[in-house]
């Protein structure tokens, strides 16, 4: 017999404004997209920002089907449990899922492998090849500003140029929420309605709409081994080094992505209210505590950025 469904308890009314106001704010952004743009897209990884903003798509649109494709950059070693909830989600919102590859941009010579490193940096030249194959104009992400100190400069609509480059000297005013998606052929702007959430935002939209999430959100027994601070997942894409000994440890996920850069946070948090609980107390965001690609410098992200990274 299954345990009866728990119904969360009410958000204090300051915290359902602010919701409604992010949500309002992101909506109006997708229907500006759709309204202005032939070819838009939305990047889907499979993680919270990306199934909160799809989301919002199906509630941007209803009754009507969401008027664009997901888009996957696949580098072939994610997470068993995220891919298989990327289809199950692909296939419950009723929309199209398209899947760029880099295992077949490496096939085809477009990217080097690195062998027992990140595939994250080769995701830019997928990328780039899948929105000039679709011929997509505008690109939905789900970053927002308080991950990262380069997405932090970062407009709401974001243009790049024709080598998908990211130059923050051609950044647009956005006064009064009014968006310019002017672009010359061969450019494309990239967008990002969850400009102004926080990662408890984004929990706190979970929970309140009841949004299914990939199980490793949640705190899990995982065998995983430390490096560089950082417990990383036991995985025939991550060889370890000498010395690297694994262990089973109670953990959860804060980010989802490539496998060989994403660490885990030892954790109790096995309910959203619980998650809830535990991001409100932290100091430090989900990409600085468990992302490895962008510790290799200062400007890590900013430089990927300018080369057409998400």
């Amino acid at each position: 017999m299954s345990a009866p469904v728990q119904t969360p308890p009410p958000a204090p009314l300051a915290r359902t404004a602010h919701l409604d106001h992010l949500e309002s704010e992101a909506i109006h952004i997708l229907r500006e997209v759709a309204g202005e743009f032939e070819r838009p897209a939305l990047l889907f990884s499979g993680g919270k920002d990306s199934i909160v903003l799809s989301h919002l798509a199906v509630k941007a649109f209803w009754p009507c089907p969401v008027p664009f494709p997901l888009l996957h950059v696949d580098t072939g070693h994610n997470f068993p449990e995220v891919l298989a909830f990327r289809d199950r989600w692909a296939e419950r919102l009723g929309v199209r899922l398209l899947v760029a590859e880099v295992e077949e941009s490496i096939a085809r010579g477009r990217v080097a492998d690195r062998p027992g490193g990140s595939r994250n940096p080769l995701q830019t030249v997928t990328l780039l090849d899948a929105i000039a194959e679709h011929r997509f104009d505008a690109v939905f992400g789900g970053a927002r500003r308080d991950e990262e100190k380069a997405r932090a400069k970062e407009r709401v609509f974001s243009l790049r140029d024709e080598f998908g480059q990211w130059d923050p000297r051609r950044q647009r005013p956005e006064l009064w929420d009014l968006y310019n998606g002017r672009h010359r052929p061969g450019e494309h702007m990239r967008v990002f309605p969850l400009s102004n959430w926080t990662e408890l935002d984004v929990w706190a939209s979970i929970a309140r709409e009841r949004i299914d999430v990939p199980e490793i959100y949640f705190a899990h027994r995982r065998a995983v081994f430390r490096r560089d601070g950082m417990w990383l997942a036991d995985s025939p894409h991550l060889p370890r080094r000498p010395g690297e000994q694994l262990e089973l440890r109670l953990v959860r996920y804060r980010t989802v992505g490539d496998v060989t850069c994403t660490g885990a946070v030892e954790s109790t948090a096995a309910t959203v209210e619980e998650v809830l609980a535990e991001t409100a107390a932290t100091r430090v965001t989900e990409r600085g505590a468990t992302r490895a690609d962008d510790r290799a410098g200062e400007a890590a992200m900013e430089d990927r950025k300018r080369e057409g990274y998400f």
